[in-house]
């Protein structure tokens, strides 16, 4: 049995209809499963990781690079800044941060606890597409960041969630994070799962891990796609040298993400697509790396629509990007859940524009 739910355009189903509010300010965000072992979230515990560096992957390459691409969730200015604070040695000697490896050296670094951010709880429009006991299903708007980090503490989607579920969000991912299962990127709109406890929790990552639970996308990207359908298979890493972006890179993790012609333009392609699986800025990466860029990216599209004022003459908001679908087993019954979200209007209009 199926439960199927789709958004109606507008005003949805348990939409929450308070003053207006959209955080301008972006971050790096992902649609992952958020490890609660490896994201370190605010008010966790002192962590030490013992790295072996093989002379194949790490001969001649500088500590803070290495260490920064090993453990995906330290930035290279996090690691630098754990260098000089004496948290990373190389075979039991302090390390420094430009130092080349040889090889087979034993690397240590000890990240000590973040401090717990004050998250307050703000009535921001919020739209809930379905909830009950155990989780809830949210439409997230465009312009919305889903989580506090990197200076952000207003505004964003766990704001809004302490408002509107109060007290009923599971605390894995950390005070910072409550209920967070996975993310969008803050210019990316659409269906996100959210845990109301624990056990819930737990069960949802495990099917994203799993790759049982589907998530599929619609994308307009700059460009004729001549394929009918295709499946992109190339890993994602960190950026070698701008840290904030994500890269096809061969020391990166396995990406595979599955495209399908929905609708071609002049200078245009609808795109549906479906990820197997879930790494952070996957399908902007792996499109912009066939050569079809998301319309309106301002990080990985560098066309014509890659910028502010492109987004301004299409009407766009944010990028061209909308989870609109997302299927997954409820955690405790077990039943087959489905809701399908419409194109925001900033994207619709922008299309009848184009027909």
């Amino acid at each position: 049995m199926t439960v199927m739910t789709t958004v109606a355009g507008g005003d949805g189903a348990d939409s929450i209809d308070d003053d207006d509010h959209v955080d301008e300010i972006d971050v790096d965000q992902c649609y992952e499963p958020i490890d609660s072992a490896q994201s370190a979230p605010h008010g966790s515990s002192e962590r030490t990781v013992e790295l072996i560096a093989s002379k194949e992957e790490a001969s001649g390459q500088r500590l803070d690079q290495y260490i920064a691409l090993k453990i995906s969730d330290l930035s290279r200015t996090r690691v630098r800044k754990l260098i000089d604070e004496g948290m990373v040695f190389v075979d039991q000697s302090p390390g420094k941060a430009g130092m080349k490896l040889r090889g087979n050296e034993t690397i240590t670094v000890t990240t000590p606890p973040i401090e717990a951010l004050e998250v307050a709880a703000e009535a921001i429009p919020l739209e809930i597409v379905y909830q009950d006991e155990d989780l809830a299903v949210i439409n997230k708007p465009v312009a919305m960041i889903t989580h506090p980090g990197a200076g952000v503490t207003s505004g964003t989607l766990v704001n809004a969630l302490l408002h509107h579920l109060k007290g009923q969000l599971s605390g894995i991912s950390g005070v910072a994070r409550p209920g967070i299962v996975h993310r969008l990127d803050k210019d990316t709109s659409g269906l996100l799962v959210i845990a109301k406890n624990d056990l819930a929790h737990r069960h949802l990552q495990e099917q994203i891990k799993r790759k049982d639970a589907q998530r599929i996308y619609m994308a307009l990207v700059e460009g004729t796609v001549k394929d009918a359908e295709g499946t992109i298979d190339k890993k994602i890493g960190r950026h070698p040298t701008k840290r904030k972006q994500m890269a096809v890179v061969e020391t990166g993790r396995e990406a595979v993400s599955h495209y399908r012609v929905m609708q071609r333009f002049t200078k245009y392609t609808l795109i549906k697509v479906q990820l197997e699986t879930g790494r952070t800025h996957q399908i902007r990466v792996h499109m912009a790396s066939i050569g079809y860029p998301v319309v309106g990216d301002l990080v990985y599209n560098t066309k014509q629509t890659g910028t502010e004022a492109a987004r301004r003459k299409l009407g766009l908001i944010g990028h061209a990007l909308h989870a609109f679908q997302l299927r997954f087993r409820h955690p405790v019954t077990g039943l087959l859940l489905e809701f399908e979200s419409p194109l925001p209007g900033d994207f619709q209009s922008m299309l009848q524009a184009l027909k």
